[in-house]
């Protein structure tokens, strides 16, 4: 019986077949996901002084001068939009001007979060995307004697109170937090860009262009949009929504 000799295949297929069972393809890192957005195009727009309304901080704790956002930091507290907000696109940038600085905003905070809000108090709801200078973690583990590994000063997504959400990893020790891939956040005094989105309960931030952290089964998922004063002086501009479908 004559033999039948078996095809060979070719090169090319030998290689696709060699880096499909290859330990290093299946490994190879997920590109960063790039967004530098400037809250500009259909659909944008600023948030002004009459977008936002007080909470509980006194008359000299938000200042509006020439498009600039000043927060003396005190009393510690929030300022809200006027508008909620479900699905949506936010831009904003921000510099501490104390080194330590403590900052961040917070979404999809519920009227009975802010209703008689007192001074010196925060919202027991909302998804903090935080805002910390580099000068932070020097600053508590000083005053605190403790280590300051369950946060990190790069832009940390966490929910805070009686509010839900399921962390991104990496996550911080306890799992409450998404702590960020990458560290991109500037120092005390210089501009840093946040773009942030929140769609179905979703919510992802991306530092100065780059995606970092995020969560997502947040619970509740409408609400306001809110600035926070936490003890130290720190400026914003540039602060821009997109309502999204």
């Amino acid at each position: 019986m004559r033999r039948i000799s078996k095809p060979r295949p070719s090169p090319a297929l030998t290689i696709l077949l060699a880096l499909a069972v290859s330990p290093g393809a299946a490994l190879a890192p997920e590109p960063a996901r790039r967004a530098f957005i400037d809250g500009t195009g259909p659909g944008w727009r600023t948030l002004g002084e009459g977008d936002f309304a007080g909470v509980n901080g006194n008359p000299d704790t938000w200042t509006w001068k020439a498009g600039v956002l000043y927060c003396s930091g005190k009393p510690i507290g929030v300022m809200r939009t006027r508008q909620k907000f479900t699905n949506f696109e936010m831009v904003v940038e921000w510099r501490h001007l104390q080194s330590g600085g403590n900052s961040g905003v917070f979404a999809w905070v519920p009227d009975e979060a802010l209703a008689a809000l007192k001074p010196d108090a925060l919202p027991e709801y909302g998804i903090e995307v935080q805002m910390l200078d580099h000068g932070f973690r020097e600053q508590y583990e000083k005053e605190s004697g403790r280590k300051g590994d369950w946060f990190t000063t790069n832009g940390d997504i966490f929910a805070v109170g009686k509010s839900k959400l399921t962390p991104f990893p990496p996550l911080s020790p306890d799992g409450s937090r998404s702590f960020p891939r990458k560290e991109l956040s500037r120092g005390v005094n210089e501009w840093n860009h946040y773009y942030v989105r929140g769609i179905n309960g979703e919510l992802r931030l991306w530092v100065n262009g780059e995606e970092v952290s995020g969560g997502n089964g947040a619970s509740p998922r409408t609400g306001y949009l809110c600035l926070e004063a936490e003890g130290s002086p720190v400026e914003f501009r540039t602060i821009r929504v997109r309502e999204l479908p």
